[in-house]
């Protein structure tokens, strides 16, 4: 009799706590997000002149994603594509605020994620999660696009697309340019946007690499006894090039004085992740954490695209270009004894599909009136599914565009951030394999015209369901006709 009874109270007790078990059990979600870091700036693309071993330990310890791409060429729309899981063209996002969506500028109070889109915050927060943001925003200066506005509980950060990293020092700022100016563009000095704890401007001393990642710890330390989604997306190596004199020294046998900050700028950039990941290892968290890495955008190489002495070989063009040196970067998904280790993983993803994966492994479920782009990675990436994730993937910036579907892409792009010379803003639309040619240096349209005719015409289908842009492009690079040509 007592041990049938001892049986009962054991099977009850099971019963009791496993709801509250289970929930303990939901993954916390990391993403990690660098800033116009090149795609070859990193130890496992093959970087020789900056360690990066924590990042190359998330990838050791992940899947490596070696065709990962984002859906624009740069940075707030790449933004509002990753919080939303949506192609951001879809509503509007197709490009950067500018300087009219800076504080005190025209237009403040309409440029910025549509209140019409639902972040991962929003869905995470829904069910349960704390949501914590730390770092850059991009994605509207108003009141009303705050991240506390978006789903996110706590914020620390700035919330235009570029900051200072050293106390004291002012922004430099090319009126009416988002990015780096033509030579001869005059240049204005002012004080940098406030730094951001929830609402309230702060003054912060520290290194900006260093103090993001301070935040970061302090929310997971406040938070590590509740599922959490933590997004931490860095400025660095954005410009300005601002580092350490003690990262600085570490790379004196560089020359080229950008080359050498910008390294510095990495180094910070790679310990600052290593201290997020140390801390989910001494909170016992690392197997219950579902982490996602990659770049905003790839490395801008030209003056006009902000540069930053990045490197994206062996691929050819820059960060606003939709070339893959724009638009494919490092991209890594770990979660420790859920994902194989050191996997890599060769068909094309993106990082709409953060969004689905992460509310996949948290057992929400995604409803068909989302009308979500991204899909959930986790099967693919486990070989339990086989096959591709996505038929195709598109892009569109202005007249640029892009279509890849296997092995082939299809293109036309702005000479300008592909560095050529040319009399003509746009290259005629080009064909690529990228499995035999990853650097798109042998254009194919001629020899397979009915391929490009097939793909341009699936790439117009997607386009034409797609928003006019909420407001015009801020940059040199071609804007959009009314039909590409």
């Amino acid at each position: 009799m007592f041990r049938i009874r001892t049986t009962i109270l054991a099977i009850l007790g099971l019963w009791l706590v496993t709801p509250a078990t289970a929930a303990a059990r939901r993954p916390n979600i990391v993403i990690l997000l660098a800033d116009d870091l090149g795609y070859a700036d990193v130890g496992f693309q093959g970087c020789q002149d900056i360690p990066t071993p924590n990042i190359d330990g998330l990838a050791r310890g992940g899947v490596r994603c070696t065709n990962g791409y984002v859906s624009g060429p740069y940075c707030s729309p790449t933004r509002a594509g990753l919080l939303t899981g949506r192609y951001q063209q879809r509503f509007g996002h197709e490009f950067n605020p500018g300087p009219r969506g800076e504080p005190g500028g025209a237009g403040i109070d309409s440029i910025g994620l549509p209140l019409s889109e639902t972040t991962i915050a929003d869905r995470l927060k829904a069910a349960g999660y704390a949501t914590g943001m730390v770092g850059k925003w991009h994605l509207g200066v108003a009141p009303k696009f705050h991240p506390q506005k978006r789903g996110f509980d706590e914020y620390f950060g700035f919330l235009g697309g570029a900051h200072v990293y050293l106390p004291g020092l002012p922004n430099i700022v090319f009126p009416g340019l988002q990015d780096a100016p033509a030579a001869g563009t005059p240049a204005v000095r002012r004080q940098p946007a406030p730094i951001y704890r929830g609402t309230e401007a702060v003054q912060e001393g520290e290194y900006l690499t260093d103090a993001f990642a301070r935040e970061a710890i302090s929310f997971i330390e406040r938070h590590q006894n509740e599922p959490f989604l933590l997004y931490l997306p860095f400025n660095a190596v954005h410009t300005p090039m601002h580092a350490t004199d003690k990262r600085l020294e570490k790379f004196a046998s560089i020359s080229d004085p950008m080359r050498r900050t910008y390294c510095a700028m990495t180094l910070a950039l790679d310990e600052a992740i290593g201290k997020v990941l140390d801390k989910l290892r001494s909170t016992n968290l690392e197997q219950d954490t579902l982490i996602f890495f990659c770049s905003d955008n790839g490395g801008p190489t030209v003056r006009r695209a902000a540069l930053n002495a990045s490197r994206n070989t062996p691929l050819r063009g820059s960060k606003v270009s939709t070339l893959e040196g724009g638009i494919r970067v490092p991209f890594v998904v770990s979660w420790k004894g859920k994902l194989p280790a050191g996997k890599v993983y060769e068909q094309p993803v993106i990082q709409l599909d953060f969004l689905p994966t992460a509310l996949a492994a948290a057992g929400v479920e995604v409803k068909a009136d989302w009308k979500l782009d991204g899909v959930n990675l986790l099967p693919y990436l486990t070989g339990e599914t086989a096959g591709t994730p996505h038929q195709s993937l598109y892009w569109r910036l202005g007249q640029q565009m892009a279509i890849r579907q296997g092995d082939w892409k299809l293109v036309k792009y702005s000479h300008e951030f592909a560095g050529e010379e040319s009399s003509e803003p746009l290259s005629p639309l080009r064909l690529y394999n990228l499995r035999r040619d990853i650097g798109e240096t042998i254009d194919l349209a001629s020899a397979e015209p009915q391929k490009l005719k097939e793909y341009l015409a699936v790439w117009e289908q997607w386009s034409q369901t797609l928003a006019e842009p909420l407001w015009p492009q801020q940059s040199s690079a071609p804007e959009r006709d009314s039909k590409q040509k």
